[in-house]
């Protein structure tokens, strides 16, 4: 078996697609400098029908990658600023009491918050309390938000496009796993390098104005996400997708010993589904009509590095969870026949 199944999509969804992704690039490129990486991760996240928390320090422009994401798409948009006193009403909406003046009597009206958009940024989004955090859980799964008895359905299609600074502690609160697993990926946002540095210190200290036009409607997106889920993925693709997953289950069969004594807890089921998704949408980007192992290793960072904890030995030797993955990646067959012969991939796979 190769990695080409028998069906694939057309060749005018995929020039579709690309021609997509190229725009919305061109147009980014007039107020972001590099950072091609991110912007394809959140691309292909937003392709994938998939949410995005951006990690970086402070002046990396993560708030503004996402804004100018949000001007290149004719969608709402609307940006929350994340508080140590910012309640779950403040972003899901809440009902007030007001007086119909037709009949006279009192009734309850439900103001929308600004979940109910399409492009929501979640700015610092670890600057709130759980409780608030929380709040987000239904509507980053189900869309949709449901206040006192009644359920009030998202629009669609809907984004949350988080930030977060990874060095300051004080006046913050760690996501849980169960919020950090309903993000499809979690992106570095590194240093630029010298000469984007310089290219930003040039732009920004002059006279500039951008012409940022949209490009996509919603009607748009969500034709390009049913694409992206018609692109087949071989049997030995999934396998190569489950194999790296479940080999992060510290105590199933079939384990590696680096990953026992490293992690203390491994990824569920959603990585693999946002693996396969993720990789379908990456297929597209670069032209093919069928998804590879190369997709796959391409995103295993972003989607397993927020999906598995390292333990307490790891971190005192300074192992983080990049590092795991890479040496997962690294010791895991590509080809069918490897894998599969393989004994320690055979009790994965029969486990």
């Amino acid at each position: 078996m190769t990695d080409t199944p028998a069906g694939s999509v057309n060749l005018e969804s995929i020039q579709k697609l690309r021609k997509a992704f190229e725009s919305i690039k061109s147009q980014m490129s007039q107020v972001i400098v590099g950072q091609e990486e991110v912007v394809e991760q959140l691309l292909i996240a937003m392709f994938s029908r998939g949410h995005c928390i951006l990690e970086g320090v402070p002046g990396l422009a993560k708030t503004l990658m996402i804004s100018t994401l949000a001007r290149t798409l004719s969608m709402s948009f609307s940006r929350i600023q994340f508080t140590p006193d910012l309640m779950p009403a403040d972003i899901t909406g809440t009902e007030v009491l007001e007086e119909n003046r037709s009949t006279g009597k009192r009734e309850f009206r439900f103001l929308e918050g600004p979940l109910f958009y399409n492009v929501v940024l979640a700015d610092e989004i670890n600057r709130t309390p759980p409780k608030t955090q929380a709040a987000l859980l239904e509507a980053m799964q189900e869309r949709q938000v449901t206040v006192g008895r009644v359920r009030h359905q998202l629009t669609d299609p809907f984004f949350v496009l988080a930030t977060q600074n990874p060095i300051e502690q004080e006046g913050t609160y760690q996501l849980p796993e169960a919020q950090q697993d309903r993000f499809m990926f979690k992106v570095f946002v590194k240093y630029p390098s010298f000469r984007e540095e310089f290219e930003i210190a040039k732009r920004t200290t002059a006279l500039q104005a951008d012409s940022i036009q949209p490009v996509l409607s919603g009607a748009e997106i969500l034709e390009l996400q049913s694409i992206v889920r018609q692109v087949p993925a071989s049997d030995h693709v999934i396998e190569y997708a489950l194999a790296l997953v479940r080999q992060t289950r510290v105590g199933e069969p079939g384990v590696p010993e680096f990953i026992a004594n490293q992690l203390s807890w491994g990824a569920g089921p959603r990585a693999v589904q946002y693996l396969l998704l993720g990789g379908k949408a990456r297929a597209l980007l670069y032209g093919r009509s069928h998804v590879t192992t190369e997709d796959i290793q391409a995103l295993a960072a972003p989607v397993l590095r927020h999906r598995i904890v390292t333990n307490f030995a790891a971190e005192s030797e300074g192992i983080t969870t990049d590092k795991v993955i890479e040496q997962l990646v690294h010791e895991t067959p590509t080809k069918e026949g490897e894998l599969t012969s393989d004994p320690r991939f055979q009790k994965i796979f029969a486990a």
